[in-house]
């Protein structure tokens, strides 16, 4: 994920600011982490790269 993606990502549910935790980044983007909603309590995780952004009720579907 590259970190200009945070200028313009917002929580699914709410619409609200998300907080970025980075585990592993390289030069070019940020490869794993998490994106937390404080507002919802929810964790968003970043896995290779790829941000997983589907809100809780559709991720356990």
């Amino acid at each position: 994920m590259k970190r200009w993606l945070m200028d313009i990502l917002c929580c699914p549910v709410c619409k609200g600011d998300i907080v970025l935790t980075v585990t592993e980044e390289n030069e070019e983007e940020i490869i794993e982490g998490t994106l937390r909603c404080d507002a919802c309590q929810v964790n968003y995780p970043i896995h290779e790269g790829i941000p997983n952004l589907l809100p809780p009720e559709s991720a356990s579907e």
